[in-house]
């Protein structure tokens, strides 16, 4: 089976060498992008036309933002009989893209989501979930994929686009926000450091390593996003009150 990966930024780069290492021995991994990058080790380059006409199974690892216009583009090239999938950090207007734009019966589209990175997966994949989304897929096919995810020991979450944006907001989303606001406030290490202070650097290394574009996309394309950050602003807004209100009569020296 012939496997490609379009698009090769940090987190294409990371998946191509992912599905070189877990893939059978038979199987060929392709890459491509809109720029020419280096490949992952027995990763093979393609320019993008070849790419299209010749991988059986597609993942799209570009920016959120980017996705729509790229399906556009590439669309009334891509191989008959394909299974395609994007690895965005939102699924609902991904789906959607897809299922519009990708109407064509002849190819099965799945919206994923590997909730982990280079940085989160460094110790290895075993336990580290991956949310599949059906989008337009047959059910042998669906349940193939998620045996060939579960065999590379990632733990699979079916759920529906909307459900997944929806935890995401409260999960991945408020951690990309805390991490950057952390960063904005200059943190450095300290030799006096708490365990606790330790994780939060931890958060701010892991979010801030992703380009600034992921964050600006997981904020502008999940529909709940807008109301995790009110959500986050209301809490500040009464731990602050409680402060005040434990400051009221008292005298600091």
């Amino acid at each position: 089976m012939n496997l490609g990966v379009y698009g090769l930024g940090r987190f294409g780069s990371f998946w191509a060498s992912v599905l070189r290492r877990c893939c059978d021995a038979g199987d060929t991994v392709y890459a491509t992008s809109r720029r020419r990058h280096d490949v992952p080790d027995s990763v093979i380059w393609l320019d993008e036309d070849e790419f299209l006409s010749r991988c059986d199974v597609i993942y799209f690892c570009v920016a959120i933002s980017s996705f729509e216009s790229v399906l556009e583009r590439v669309s009334g090239r891509i191989r008959k009989g394909a299974l395609v999938m994007d690895t965005c950090s939102v699924k609902a207007f991904p789906a959607k893209w897809m299922e519009r734009i990708l109407g064509r019966d002849d190819v099965q589209l799945v919206a994923t989501h590997p909730m982990f990175g280079p940085d989160s997966a460094k110790a290895g994949l075993s336990g580290l979930p991956v949310v599949v989304c059906p989008v337009r897929v047959d059910a042998v096919t669906l349940e193939r994929l998620e045996a060939t995810f579960s065999s590379w020991g990632l733990k699979v979450l079916r759920m529906s686009p909307l459900e997944h944006d929806r935890e995401a907001a409260y999960s991945q989303g408020v951690t990309h926000f805390v991490g950057r606001t952390l960063r904005q406030m200059g943190l450095e290490d300290t030799e006096i450091a708490t365990s606790g202070y330790k994780a939060l650097m931890t958060i701010v290394d892991q979010t801030c390593n992703d380009p600034l574009q992921l964050f600006f996309d997981l904020q502008h394309y999940n529909p709940y996003a807008r109301e995790m950050r009110l959500s986050l602003q209301v809490a500040i807004e009464k731990v602050l009150n409680q402060l005040r209100e434990s400051e009221e009569g008292q005298t600091l020296v």
